[in-house]
């Protein structure tokens, strides 16, 4: 097991963007609790992506799920198919999660990564970066499993994307990161090791149906996650081409990065 504590890779600006989309998934994190366990279930159906409800987009018909929740019995739930109802949860599923450790989890993965990721782009294409990153990550679920009434919620689909943008551009930058083999290990090693490590635990994910997260009926995205990365590899180098970095000509730069 790995564990990226933070990386030695200096940012010359301060991360405000990252910080804000820190921010905006804590209070919402924290709103969707506050109103008790079956609103906040009801919350992650409605305002998640349940693939379904884009397949079956516009039908007369709305869908229905089954929702079991420990120590109640199943209630179904009426989801609305109509567009204005499924497209804004393309959105707003990146601002759920399904408990304190999956929230834990992506927001220090977006903090140790986010901040250089934000430093090279600069901040308004850091944010279009970051959604783009996250759609993408979203549809890639939608494309694996058409017909899932599961919601999908969570920003590790866009902080996937920010993974993926820091192995290609920065894969030699030493991430100090605890190891458990057993006992622990605190190694500097290349965030081209650490995200790979990470991007093979979620192919072998893929392959294994991993599935139970601390919501009922939701599971880990891991074609979101996969999507996302891949999503961030593809389109940092082409983001880049024409951003100056703060400290050397971005032809040089692009040139590095398409070589392969």
């Amino acid at each position: 097991m790995l564990f990226p504590l933070f990386d030695r890779n200096p940012h010359k600006r301060w991360p405000l963007l990252t910080t804000v989309v820190i921010v905006l998934n804590v209070v919402c994190f924290w709103r969707s609790l506050d109103a008790g366990i079956d609103d906040f279930i009801d919350t992650i159906y409605e305002h998640g992506f349940v693939p379904q409800r884009l397949t079956e987009l516009d039908q007369p018909q709305p869908i229905a799920v089954t929702i079991e929740a420990p120590g109640q019995p199943p209630r179904v739930k009426q989801l609305s198919t109509a567009a204005a109802d499924v497209y804004p949860t393309l959105l707003s599923m990146m601002f759920l999660h399904g408990g304190w450790l999956h929230l834990i989890s992506n927001m220090w993965m977006l903090w140790v990564f986010g901040d250089n990721i934000e430093d090279r782009l600069g901040r308004g294409l850091f944010v279009f970066f970051y959604l783009v990153g996250g759609l993408i990550a979203v549809l890639a679920q939608w494309a694996a499993d058409p017909s899932s009434t599961q919601p999908v919620i969570g920003a590790s689909g866009a902080v996937a994307a920010v993974l993926g943008a820091y192995a290609v551009t920065f894969p030699t930058a030493k991430v100090k990161t605890l190891i458990f083999i057993g006992f622990p290990l605190l190694l500097d090693l290349p965030s081209v090791l650490v995200l790979g490590v990470w991007l093979v635990v979620n192919l072998v994910g893929v392959i294994q149906a991993i599935d139970p997260m601390e919501v009922p009926n939701v599971q880990v995205a891991y074609w979101a996650h996969i999507g996302g990365f891949l999503s961030g590899v593809i389109l940092m180098p082409l983001l880049t081409i024409g951003a100056q970095p703060t400290d050397h000509d971005w032809r040089t730069e692009s040139r590095e990065m398409f070589e392969f």
